[in-house]
C-alpha cells in the first residue's frame, strides 16, 4: 500500500513494530518516512504523530493496517494474553491513532480514514476469536466515525480482504495445522475451497482497492465495508 501510494505521488509516513521492516522500507523508498513504534501503546502512538508533523506538517489519509494474526486455537484454549495482545493492537491501537489523527484531518480538504478488517468481519471465523472480534469491531468502528467525522468532510471506509499471500497467512496455517493435527497443506486448501474464485488475494489487489478509496474518484464513498476476497462463500474452516 505504500509502495503504490508514493508511486502514484502521495507523501507517505510509515510505522511499524520491527525497526528492520522500516529501516528495509525507507532503504528502498527513499521518500518515504517512518517511525518505528508499536500502536498499542499511546506513547508510541503520540511519537508517531510527532514524527509524521515534523517531516510533513499535516495529514490528509489514515490507514489503520498494523495488526497481529492472535491466537488460532478453539476459544476454550485460548490464552488470555494472546486475546488482550491482539485487542490491545488491532483494535485500541486503531482508535488510538484515529484519535490523534482527526485534529489533522479537519484541515485537509480531501480527508479519508481506512481500517484495514478483514472477510472475517463480515461472518466469523472458527479458531480466531480475538482476531475476529478485533476486525468486526473495526467495522462498527468505521460506520460510527462515518457519522461522526461526516459532517467534517471526513471519508471513513473499511477494507476487507480474504487471506493475502505471503508469509503472514503462512504463518496461520502452519499454527493451525500444529494444532488440528494436519498438514499445511491440508489447511490452505480449507482456506482456498473459502472463496469462490479459489485463491488467495494479492497485496497489490488489497492496495488497488485502498488507493481508490484515498482518492477522489471515492470522494462520495463513506461507511463502506468493501471486500477484497473472490467471493467468501462461508467459513467452514473444517475438514470434510
Amino acid at each position: 500500500m505504500a509502495e503504490r501510494l508514493l508511486a502514484e505521488g502521495y507523501s507517505v509516513h510509515i510505522c511499524d513494530v520491527s525497526k528492520e521492516n522500516v529501516d528495509e522500507f525507507v532503504a528502498a523508498n527513499s521518500r518515504a518516512t517512518a517511525t518505528v513504534a508499536d500502536i498499542g501503546d499511546r506513547a508510541d502512538a503520540d511519537r508517531i504523530f510527532s514524527d509524521l508533523l515534523e517531516h510533513h506538517g499535516h495529514l490528509d489519509i489514515l490507514i489503520n493496517n498494523a495488526g497481529i494474526a492472535g491466537p488460532a486455537v478453539p476459544v476454550e484454549d485460548c490464552d488470555e494474553d494472546g486475546w488482550n495482545e491482539c485487542i490491545q493492537v488491532n483494535l485500541t491501537g486503531t482508535f488510538y491513532m484515529t484519535k490523534r489523527a482527526i485534529p489533522l484531518l479537519r484541515k485537509s480538504k480531501s480527508a479519508s480514514i481506512i481500517n484495514i478488517a478483514s472477510t472475517a468481519a463480515l461472518m466469523g471465523c472458527p479458531f480466531r476469536s480475538p482476531y475476529v472480534a478485533s476486525k468486526w469491531a473495526q467495522i462498527g468502528l468505521t460506520k460510527t466515525w462515518a457519522m461522526e467525522l461526516g459532517p467534517d468532510g471526513i471519508r471513513v471506509n473499511a477494507v476487507c480482504p480474504t487471506s493475502v499471500e505471503g508469509p503472514r497467512i503462512e504463518r496461520v496455517i502452519e499454527l493451525e495445522a500444529k494444532q488440528r493435527g494436519r498438514t499445511t497443506d491440508e489447511i490452505r486448501d480449507v482456506y482456498l475451497r473459502q472463496t469462490s474464485m479459489r485463491s488467495f488475494a494479492t497485496a497489490d489487489e488489497v492496495a488497488d482497492t485502498v488507493l481508490f478509496l484515498a482518492s477522489d474518484k471515492a470522494s462520495r464513498i463513506s461507511g463502506h465495508a468493501l471486500a477484497v476476497d473472490g467471493h467468501t462463500e462461508g467459513f467452514l474452516n473444517w475438514l470434510d
